[in-house]
């Protein structure tokens, strides 16, 4: 296992987590976003929720990064490359609370591909650290979609 260790860099795995970074950075500036511009009778929790959320997805933009680095990868840096390698779409401030819920709870959907297709691309290339952070990542995803979700229960 070293040996594939070594050539990690030469794998689609660097990729992969490029992806992952461009979905994450772009999720959470939609999370920032809709934070500073939720509206209505749920906006204290929203507002805190959604807080919450984007404060732990900006801590894990520098440990996706930073993988990326220590693979022998530059990081992707700008917004025309994450527009590039994102499926994750600009949000709309003039959404209302539910729409901005809504768009959240796709973003989280979407990211949670790719980190599972990223997972996979890890796994088959041996790469047991980039494992673990991606199924940290997995987990935190799943748990934002959930209270998400529950919010958007009747």
């Amino acid at each position: 296992m070293a040996k594939a260790s070594e050539n990690l860099a030469d794998t689609p795995v660097c990729l992969e987590l490029s992806k992952v970074l461009a979905d994450s950075y772009n999720l959470y500036l939609k999370t920032h976003g809709y934070h500073w511009n939720v509206r209505g009778p749920q906006f204290n929790s929203l507002h805190t929720m959604f807080m919450a959320q984007y404060t732990e997805m900006w801590t894990a933009l520098d440990e996706i990064a930073e993988r990326i680095r220590a693979l022998g990868e530059l990081a992707p840096m700008s917004g025309s490359a994450f527009g590039n390698l994102s499926s994750i779409k600009e949000g709309d401030a003039t959404n209302s609370a539910n729409a901005m819920l809504k768009e959240l709870a796709e973003g989280h959907k979407t990211l949670i591909a790719t980190l599972k297709n990223a997972l996979k691309v890890a796994d088959d290339a041996g790469d047991d650290p980039t494992v673990d952070l991606l199924t940290t990542r997995l987990a935190a995803h799943e748990k934002f979609l959930w209270m998400i979700s529950a919010t958007l229960e009747d």
